[in-house]
């Protein structure tokens, strides 16, 4: 087991290099853009302590100490433009990537090429967790707006969850979180008609949007009907079908992207 002065040691090293070659803080490929210009895009140094959001990426079960170990493997934060890609399927697994602003979606590509939404990261969540099992990224991840996110080198996160069990107990809640995400994805998908899948849609965005301190009524749908349609496995058409049927009956108000749960206890009973 590797001592704590060594882990500080290489973490004294990574922060070393980072200052000599700022590159080398993201290994991450980033995609190419045709509006790029060098350094149009700026990594920012991460500042943890007052973070609303850290207690998503860092748990709120370590003390100061620990808060400030886990703090120094964070070496940056980047913006990603809207409709660009954080990595693309295929890419060599670096690093993970806590969402402290904006919202991404994930697309996966089958083997006939056609792609499908698998899932959407508001602010607070964790994106590049499927790079873990085979050291490669399996999906694309595209931010559906201006967003911002932090940079933790995964080999430095294991070392320090060596050494910290309370922060591994914080990775394997992630896990099996979208372990859990994943079967109610399938659920939703294998024995729901459409009504009840947007419903069941609405009121998870909901949940998630409420557990981090915002509203649970008024929700603010970063992606388009198309892409709710992809990630539910129904048409654009009857998303907004479905949409102004539920404000016709006096369940939801729609005003553009905005969406207002009038009636949460009815719509989840659909």
């Amino acid at each position: 087991m590797r001592s704590e002065s060594t882990i500080t040691e290489t973490l004294q090293q990574e922060v070393l290099v980072a200052a000599i070659d700022p590159t080398h803080r993201d290994h991450a490929p980033r995609p190419p853009s045709t509006d790029e210009v060098p350094g149009k895009e700026i990594s920012h140094i991460a500042n943890c302590s007052n973070c609303p959001m850290r207690q998503f990426c860092m748990g709120d079960n370590l003390d100061d100490s620990e808060t400030v170990r886990l703090a120094s493997v964070i070496h940056n934060w980047r913006m990603v433009r809207r409709g660009d890609a954080l990595y693309r399927d295929g890419d060599t697994f670096h690093s993970l990537y806590p969402l402290r602003s904006g919202a991404f979606k994930t697309v996966v590509t089958n083997q006939n090429g056609c792609e499908q939404v698998s899932g959407f990261y508001f602010t607070g969540d964790t994106l590049g967790l499927d790079g873990i099992c085979t050291s490669r990224h399996g999906c694309n991840a595209i931010a559906l707006e201006d967003s911002a996110v932090c940079v933790i080198p995964f080999r430095l996160l294991e070392a320090l969850c060596r050494e910290m069990p309370s922060l591994q107990r914080h990775l394997h809640r992630m896990l099996s979180s979208e372990i859990v995400r994943g079967s109610g994805v399938m659920l939703l998908l294998a024995s729901l008609c459409a009504d009840r899948r947007v419903a069941s849609f609405l009121l998870d965005i909901s949940t998630r949007q409420h557990s981090r301190g915002y509203s649970r009524r008024e929700l603010s749908l970063r992606m388009t009907r198309q892409d709710i349609g992809s990630y539910l496995g129904i048409k654009l058409e009857t998303v907004s079908r479905t949409l102004s049927r539920f404000q016709g009956d006096g369940l939801i108000r729609v005003q553009g992207r905005t969406v207002t749960l009038l009636d949460p206890d009815t719509l989840d009973c659909i």
